[in-house]
C-alpha cells in the first residue's frame, strides 16, 4: 500500500477512521488522503414551490434572499470542512503518519470515491455519519454506496479504535474472500498477527478442503492460522468466534450470493454489523 483514503465528516466516527488510518499508514509506511465532501444539501435552501402564490416582485425578492442564503451556507461549509480535514491532518500527523494531505471536494461521496480512489489502495469510512441514526444503530446512508461503488478494499471503522492484534476471515470459498487472503498473504499490513478463518456451514470434505488451503496459504506465509467450521447461521456463528476469540477486525468478501458474503451490508443478516463494535474490511 502506498495511499490511503480517509472519508470524514462531523460524526463521532471521524476519529475512529483517523486512528484506523494511522495504524495501516504507519503499518505499511503509506500516505493519507483526508477528505471531507460537501453534499449538495449543505449547501442549498429547502426548495419552495412559489407557482401562483406571490406576486413577481414578491417572488423576486424572495428568490434573492434564497440565493443569498444559499452562499452564505456554501461559505459556512466551506469553511468547516476546512476545519474538519485541518484537524484530521493534524491528528494523523501527532500519531507519527508524515505525509497526510487534506482535500475538500464538493457534490456527491460517490463521485469522489470515483475520482480519488484510481491511485489509492484502500478506502476507509466510518460505520456510521452525520445523518445516521445512533439510537436505533442505523448504518450510515453512505456506506453501503461507498462499498459497491469502491472497487478498492474499503475499511469500516468501528466507534473507537483499539490495537490490531488478531483478526477473522468469514471464509465461504468464493473470489472475493480468496482476494481478502492473497491480500493478507502478500502485504504487510497483518504481518505478526494471529488469524482465525471462519466458515459457517457443513463440515464437508470440499468444504475443509477450500479452508485448509486457504490456511495453509496464510501459514506459508509465516501466519498463525486457526480454522473453524461450524454450521449454523452465519452472523451468529461468526459473532461468536469474535467475542470468543477476542477479535479486533473482520475481514471478508462483499456482497455476492453466499450467506457470508452478504452478510454485513442490505441482507437480513445486517443487525449483526449494526452492532458488532468491531471495524471490517470489505473486499469486493
Amino acid at each position: 500500500m502506498t495511499k490511503l483514503i480517509a472519508f470524514i465528516d462531523g460524526s463521532a466516527y471521524a476519529e475512529s477512521v483517523l486512528d484506523h488510518a494511522a495504524w495501516v499508514a504507519t503499518t505499511v509506511a503509506a500516505g493519507v488522503d483526508v477528505v471531507h465532501v460537501i453534499g449538495r444539501r449543505d449547501v442549498s435552501s429547502t426548495p419552495f414551490d412559489l407557482s401562483g402564490s406571490l406576486e413577481l416582485g414578491a417572488r423576486s425578492s424572495l428568490l434573492n434572499e434564497l440565493a443569498e442564503h444559499d452562499r452564505q451556507r456554501a461559505k459556512l461549509a466551506q469553511q468547516r470542512g476546512r476545519l474538519i480535514v485541518d484537524a484530521g491532518v493534524q491528528r494523523l500527523l501527532q500519531a507519527g503518519v508524515p505525509a497526510a494531505l487534506g482535500k475538500l471536494r464538493n457534490g456527491d461521496i460517490v463521485e469522489a470515491v470515483q475520482e480519488l480512489e484510481k491511485e489509492a489502495d484502500l478506502i476507509l469510512i466510518g460505520k456510521r455519519g452525520e445523518a445516521a441514526n445512533f439510537a436505533k444503530l442505523h448504518l450510515g446512508s453512505n456506506l453501503e454506496r461507498v462499498v459497491r461503488t469502491s472497487t478498492k478494499p474499503v475499511l469500516v471503522a468501528s466507534r473507537a479504535f483499539r490495537p490490531i492484534q488478531r483478526f477473522l476471515v468469514a471464509f465461504d470459498g468464493g473470489p472475493s474472500v480468496m482476494k481478502a487472503i492473497n491480500h493478507i498473504a502478500n502485504g504487510k499490513l497483518f504481518a505478526g498477527l494471529q488469524g482465525h478463518l471462519v466458515t459457517a456451514g457443513r463440515d464437508t470434505p470440499e468444504t475443509r478442503g477450500k479452508l485448509e488451503a486457504a490456511a495453509n496459504l496464510l501459514r506459508s506465509a509465516g501466519y498463525t492460522i486457526h480454522t473453524h467450521i461450524e454450521d449454523g447461521e452465519p452472523e451468529k456463528v461468526i459473532a461468536a468466534h469474535a467475542e470468543a476469540d477476542h477479535i479486533d477486525l473482520l475481514i471478508m468478501g462483499a456482497y455476492g450470493h453466499s450467506r457470508i458474503r452478504s452478510l454485513f451490508i442490505g441482507s437480513t443478516t445486517a443487525d449483526m454489523v449494526r452492532s458488532v463494535r468491531r471495524p471490517v474490511m470489505l473486499f469486493r
